[in-house]
């Protein structure tokens, strides 16, 4: 910036600027003034919606001549439609006609970047790069499909997480981003995220909104002006800041068009709010069910939890207490030491518990006011970006649900050519992030383009993708 137009910015009403600021970047809050209700009587189609959920660390991968292999290796043993499950993924077995397993998918940009690194990455494949790399991250799968649903529900998405907030570059707490790649803050406390949804909101509602665009109004009419005054550097900063106030001026008509439509009303009384990460089990479940709440009621049509920040930083390491473990990332350092490999597949079975839990809900649920039940309407994605430990490649990943929209399952979808990356290793041996590929993943965005257009967005292309994935 020149000290030319440094000076004419000192010259804005500050006060008025920081109010638009300050109520642009409050907006996200405004829809919680008029949360959602089901619109079955509005509906022509059956709602398609989108789930996806991340955990960090990778996966148990012994080698096959290792005792363990038999019993706690990720990856099913077969191909297509003949497949078993070992001991770690043995939850899923009740859903095995409901679910696909992949194998030998990952993002390009990644593949040589530390596992530490990828949560960032998981839903956009952009190149987010390691140590002292430029950060440059781009929209997410999910806000690229509530781009596309979201104007049809009070909110546009659900983005959760066991850790809360935004985290840090590479060391993210979300796995949204938005069309400017900035991390979308998650929500990781459960009264907060039942009260957005289904408590009402208070009777200055109307009010708020309509200073809200009056701050919004001022603040475009400043900026218009200062436009004319800016180096061209500067001149693109704002137009970035301009977009995020456009986007804010977008959701304060969807509050406003909400705002007098009764909130849903659900019975919460089986829940524990105040539940927290220090109880693993209850915790999952109680983040699983508002979830299903919110897919139930049609509050949204796009949520997204991340399950654990990577690096065992954060309050989601506490997780492995379910299973009798300090905590989570350790378990996957560990699995060099006697016993290993059965104590991190132990705590990715609990994973699998609850997430299993979670689809069967979804499965014996009624589609409201349609057809089939809401697993059958809802595609689900989980998954992690590292395979074996903090390995960039061969990502662990399972699609469910979705056969309304044409999903087959039943079926685990090898692309590694009948092979899977081994992680194990033995004393002295390099870690398996450290070694070169030895073969080439497909690219995971082919996944991301299929499943875009089944859920009937107009794409034939996202991030690096080089077409879809057949076969799902």
């Amino acid at each position: 910036m020149n000290p030319a137009s440094k000076l004419k910015i000192t010259t804005l009403d500050r006060r008025r600027f920081l109010c638009g600021t300050g109520w642009a970047l409050a907006l996200p809050l405004f829809e919680s003034l008029s949360l959602s209700k089901v619109l079955a009587s509005k509906k022509k189609n059956t709602p398609k919606r989108l789930g996806c959920f991340y955990f960090p660390d990778g996966v148990p991968m012994p080698l096959p001549e290792d005792p363990a292999y038999k019993d706690w290796a990720w990856f099913p043993r077969g191909n297509g439609n003949d497949f078993e499950f070992t001991r770690t993924m043995e939850p899923m077995q009740d859903l095995k006609n409901e679910i696909t397993v992949l194998s030998g998918l990952s993002h390009p940009a990644g593949r040589n970047v530390h596992g530490h690194n990828n949560a960032d990455q998981f839903l956009t494949a952009a190149a987010t790069g390691s140590g002292d790399m430029t950060y440059n991250n781009s929209i997410s799968l999910d806000q690229l499909y509530a781009q596309h649903v979201g104007d049809q529900t009070r909110f546009a998405s659900l983005v959760m997480s066991t850790d809360g907030g935004a985290g840090t570059a590479r060391g993210a707490h979300t796995i949204s981003f938005n069309r400017q790649g900035r991390a979308i803050p998650a929500e990781n406390r459960p009264k907060q995220i039942f009260d957005m949804l289904f408590v009402k909101s208070d009777a200055n509602a109307a009010r708020q909104l309509a200073h809200s665009q009056s701050a919004l109004d001022d603040l475009l009419t400043d900026t218009r002006r200062l436009k004319k005054r800016l180096s061209s550097d500067d001149q693109a900063r704002l137009d970035e800041y301009l977009q995020s106030v456009r986007e804010a001026e977008i959701r304060v008509q969807k509050a406003k068009k909400w705002l007098d439509t009764p909130l849903p009303k659900v019975d919460g009384g089986k829940l524990n709010l105040e539940i927290t990460p220090d109880e693993p089990r209850l915790y999952l479940q109680t983040m699983f069910e508002l979830i299903y709440l919110a897919f139930k009621t049609d509050s949204t049509r796009v949520a997204t939890y991340q399950i654990g920040r990577e690096n065992g930083v954060g309050i989601s390491d506490r997780l492995a207490k379910a299973v009798g473990f300090s905590a989570a990332h350790q378990l996957s350092h560990d699995t060099k030491q006697q016993g290993g490999w059965k104590n991190f597949g132990t705590y990715c079975r609990f994973l699998h518990e609850e997430y299993a839990r979670f689809i069967q809900r979804l499965g014996q649920t009624p589609e409201p006011g349609g057809d089939g039940s809401l697993l059958d309407n809802t595609l689900l994605f989980f998954g992690s970006a590292s395979s074996a430990f903090h390995l960039s490649r061969n990502y662990p990943l399972i699609l469910a649900g979705g056969k309304s929209m044409g999903f087959t399952h039943g079926q685990y979808l090898n692309h590694t050519n009948g092979k899977a990356y081994q992680g194990g290793w033995k004393p002295g041996d390099p870690e398996p992030w450290t070694k070169k590929a030895t073969q080439e993943d497909l690219p995971l965005s082919n996944l991301f383009v299929s499943m875009l257009q089944r859920l009937g967005v107009e794409t034939e292309a996202f991030a690096d993708s080089t077409g879809r994935l057949d076969g799902v």
